[in-house]
């Protein structure tokens, strides 16, 4: 509910080695500093979280590079598959990019968007092109997280998600028509379903839970070797316990878990800047360890 005007992005138009794109939305150019922006599921860069999250940063003096993940741009993607919570390639593409403007990169990424970063930065280790990062809100653990999704309580919210799924694949439906096929589309009410359906084999995974397995940064967090803050409130409906991996942060020198009493899911509302904003611009000015 918060106004947050849009920022006077220029888009450029990233074109990736399997014959897709994605768009990316830009405020400033080469500068010392540049932050990557990874938003979350059915996400852009038009939702309010990634605006206030680039005006902050802006204000602090650094480049924004906002991702559009693949057909999340206004435009539709060439290719049958889209993105997912693992889809780390389309990043380090968008990273080739962006280090050759910047000589530092950092970045935030929420829900999804900080799920796919966490996953990137465990794979790269100490080759990471990223320096410091800020995750919002992340469903570490995917299964728990869609399993939480699923429960009575969070009934609106499942919907929503799922009207919006539903839309995409039709549309994937109609320009490939003889790849995708989504009859029973329309009585899918979860993402157990969904995801054994289109995303798991749409993107190379077996089902539903080797997508999750494969994909939740969970499995990641103990190969990170850059300065990351994550930062989940307990107040999130969408996150299950897992999502809260207190023992593997503790045994990191790298990883800092915050959880806050209250956010829920990439909220924070604090005055003018929500709380995951402020902390954001804060952790990634600082010179010390996480």
């Amino acid at each position: 509910m918060r106004r947050v005007p849009s920022p006077a992005w220029k888009r450029q138009r990233i074109e990736l080695s399997d014959g897709d794109f994605v768009d990316l939305d830009v405020l400033g150019s080469a500068s010392q500093t540049g932050v990557v922006l990874l938003h979350g599921l059915q996400g852009s860069t038009s939702r309010t979280y990634i605006r206030a999250m680039a005006d902050t940063l802006w204000e602090s003096g650094v480049s924004v590079f906002a991702l559009n993940f693949r057909g999340c741009s206004g435009e539709p993607n060439r290719l049958p598959r889209s993105y997912h919570s693992g889809a780390t390639e389309d990043l380090r593409a968008v990273l080739d990019t962006i280090t050759d403007r910047c000589e530092v990169v950092h970045a935030v990424g929420f829900s999804l968007g900080g799920n796919l970063l966490l996953k990137y930065l465990g794979e790269e280790g100490r080759a990471s092109r990223i320096s410091r990062a800020v995750a919002v809100s992340v469903p570490c653990d995917l299964k728990g997280s869609a399993h939480q999704l699923a429960t009575p309580g969070n009934r609106l919210y499942m919907w929503n998600f799922m009207r919006s799924l539903r839309a995409t694949m039709q549309q994937k439906a109609d320009a490939f028509p003889d790849q995708i096929d989504i009859s029973g589309l329309r009585e899918m009410k979860t993402f157990q379903a969904f995801d054994d359906r289109f995303t798991a084999p749409l993107h190379g995974f077996r089902d539903a839970n080797h997508y999750w397995a494969s994909c939740s940064s969970m499995h990641f967090l103990e190969d990170i070797r850059i300065p990351t803050l994550l930062l989940n409130a307990k107040d999130d409906p969408f996150l299950s316990e897992g999502c809260y991996p207190h023992d593997i942060c503790s045994a990191s020198s790298f990883v800092h878990l915050e959880t806050p009493e209250q956010g829920g899911h990439v909220g924070f509302l604090n005055g003018a800047r929500s709380y995951a904003e402020k902390r954001a611009v804060e952790f990634l000015s600082s010179d010390s360890a996480a």
